[in-house]
């Protein structure tokens, strides 16, 4: 299964193969349609215009679960598409989240981040810490604008192609392991607030938005 996502996730419709059809669980390649992994969510949209209504990833494959019962056998061509805003907004807060990450850990060497989530309303991580977290909120905006106004390339590619391991790399930052669907360049974030919710003794969730 070629995973189109990864080598170009500006994509929104493509045409794919059937590999196989069990029920309404099918599986295609190439596929552009995201499945939920490393606390990115799944991109919504359609094989066929038939809605998909669950991504899940099994071992090496992704079987898409069909709101209808499909029209389409295996060998076929389908076209597959999906919602590029909530894609766009999945990629701009998930990296955004990568980046505040990486300043968290790079400020404070042996933080432990015990959950992350990437919405299309907002991001969060969660960390195992005791106080206020937002204390430290401005330096960390100030970093992130100073990363976004640089508009620096973000290198997206395999680290392990057998084993399906991919990492995101921006020069003279971090290189960092991550499967999820990545931005261009770091303009691209643009502007985020950040929110802190304390979700219980010695743990602290910082909440990021954009702010468009």
């Amino acid at each position: 299964m070629e995973r189109a996502f990864w080598n170009t996730p500006y994509l929104s419709n493509l045409d794919a193969n059937v590999l196989s059809v069990e029920g309404r669980d099918v599986m295609i390649s190439p596929t552009i349609f995201f499945a939920e992994s490393g606390g990115q969510e799944s991109d919504s949209g359609t094989i066929n215009h038939i809605e998909v209504s669950q991504a899940i990833v099994d071992g090496d494959r992704i079987i898409y679960r069909l709101a209808a019962d499909p029209d389409f056998a295996v060998g076929d061509r389908v076209n597959v598409q999906i919602d590029w805003p909530r894609r766009y907004a999945l990629m701009r807060l998930h990296f955004a989240a990568e980046v505040v990450l990486e300043l968290f850990y790079k400020k404070f060497p042996g933080l432990e981040k015990i959950g992350a989530h990437i919405a299309q309303g907002k991001a969060r991580i969660d960390f195992a810490l005791d106080g206020n977290i937002s204390q430290y909120f401005a330096s960390i905006l100030q970093d992130v604008e100073t990363l976004v106004a640089a508009d620096l390339p973000i290198e997206s590619r395999f680290t392990d192609t057998e084993q399906l391991r991919r990492c995101w790399r921006i020069e003279g930052f971090s290189q960092v392991p991550c499967g999820g669907t990545h931005l261009r360049k770091t303009g691209e974030i643009g502007r985020i607030r950040l929110k802190r919710n304390n979700i219980g003794a010695h743990k602290e969730r910082v909440e990021i938005y954009l702010v468009d």
